[in-house]
């Protein structure tokens, strides 16, 4: 079994490099064709909406047909989205490029809930004091990992775009995540994940208390980060300090690489601390600070190259070992026969809130810049903290 953690372990993180690199890639190339901040965001917005999609009806299937074929599912969703992209650019319209989007999206979610309930089962079925603890070194290793390797994505999607320019760019990840593809099929089962009842589609919405008080958290957790980073970041970079894309591409890989690192750490962080709603709850409020006290000193004139890279580090510190805290307790929370389903729905709601942090990230930014987009993040993350009261505080 743990050859096979390993397989969709590696699988996750071939995956992860496209998936980076493909966001970098659209964000800058579209903004160098002269595209507004608003019509950027509009890219994505099918990609966030058809992960809600595909997160509540992928656990559901993930339950029924074994979580290593959703997997591939994903994989070769993304690499069609890759292809489609391919086109000479007088035809990537906003609508053509939303379709691209919308597949990378499915594709995105249906992967990271496989790799993320697959954790589960890999454990025996009980809630030990040493299963809890082996879980959530499991679940923040495989998370911290899958961003490291984001960071390094994002970095990749600008390299490849200042180096190969847009379609060569396209055809490296394609070509890459084909080949991730064929040796994970030879590589695993096809029963993995794969329930002994069928499960109904009826019961694709959770029906526990807790779990849907973290995945209301979770929406509004996840918001808090994309409201600036998705469009508003990146295009104030360039447009407002003048980076060029390499630049702006390691600064993001950077982040996303030291977020991963802190997530995949943050066991170790929190001392062997077992984690409960309260833990969710007091690293919720901590990080409603960040985001207002970055926006203050924007405010203040002081300057904001300094500003944003302390800011947003500390920022990606308290927002990792947070996110880590959840992805433990939902899968911590759910039982072995409903892990796919459970981890399927709580990850609608983290699309949820990357779809509303997205359109805002956008709309916010156009109308009332970055400082905006902070403010707006930390009215998010204080929704997430209120929610996180009605949390259990136990594991």
């Amino acid at each position: 079994m743990l050859r096979h953690y390993a397989t969709i372990t590696a699988g996750y993180w071939g995956f992860t490099l496209t998936d980076g690199a493909i966001r970098m890639l659209v964000v800058l190339y579209f903004h160098q064709l002269g595209y507004s901040p608003l019509a950027i965001a509009s890219l994505f917005l099918f990609y966030e909406f058809f992960g809600i999609v595909t997160n509540l009806v992928g656990g559901w299937l993930g339950s029924r047909i074994g979580l290593n074929n959703t997997m591939h599912i994903g994989m070769a969703l993304q690499v069609a989205a890759l292809m489609m992209l391919t086109v000479p650019a007088e035809y990537l319209t906003v609508v053509y490029v939303m379709v691209a989007q919308a597949l990378s999206g499915i594709a995105k979610d249906l992967n990271k809930m496989s790799a993320k309930a697959s954790v589960k089962l890999f454990l025996p079925d009980g809630n030990s004091q040493q299963s809890s603890k082996t879980l959530f070194k499991w679940v923040a290793a495989l998370t911290g990992s899958k961003n490291t390797l984001k960071g390094v994505g994002y970095f990749l999607g600008g390299l490849l775009l200042a180096v190969y320019g847009f379609q060569n760019a396209l055809y490296i990840l394609a070509g890459s995540l084909f080949t991730v593809l064929v040796l994970t099929w030879l590589l695993l089962p096809g029963d993995l994940g794969k329930t002994k009842h069928k499960a109904k589609f009826g019961q694709l919405f959770s029906n526990t208390a807790a779990i849907n008080w973290l995945s209301a958290a979770r929406f509004f957790l996840f918001g808090s980060r994309d409201v600036w980073f998705v469009v508003a970041l990146p295009v104030y970079l360039t447009a407002s300090l003048g980076w060029d894309y390499q630049q702006v591409g390691s600064f993001f890989a950077l982040w996303i690489i030291g977020y991963g690192i802190v997530q995949a750490f943050a066991p170790k962080v929190l001392r062997g601390h077992h984690p409960t709603g309260h833990t969710a709850q007091w690293l919720a409020w901590l990080l409603t600070l960040l985001p207002a006290a970055i926006a203050i000193a924007l405010y203040q004139g002081l300057e904001p190259t300094w500003v944003l890279i302390t800011g947003l580090s500390l920022f990606a510190i308290v927002f990792a070992i947070n996110s880590a805290v959840h992805s433990y307790l939902i899968v911590e929370w759910s039982d072995h026969d409903k892990v796919a389903m459970n981890v399927g729905f709580y990850y609608m709601a983290n699309a949820g809130g990357r779809l509303a942090g997205t359109v805002l990230s956008g709309l916010v930014f156009q109308y009332s810049g970055l400082i905006g987009c902070l403010i707006t993040s930390s009215l998010f993350v204080a929704a997430a903290a209120v929610l996180s009261f009605k949390l259990p505080n136990s594991h």
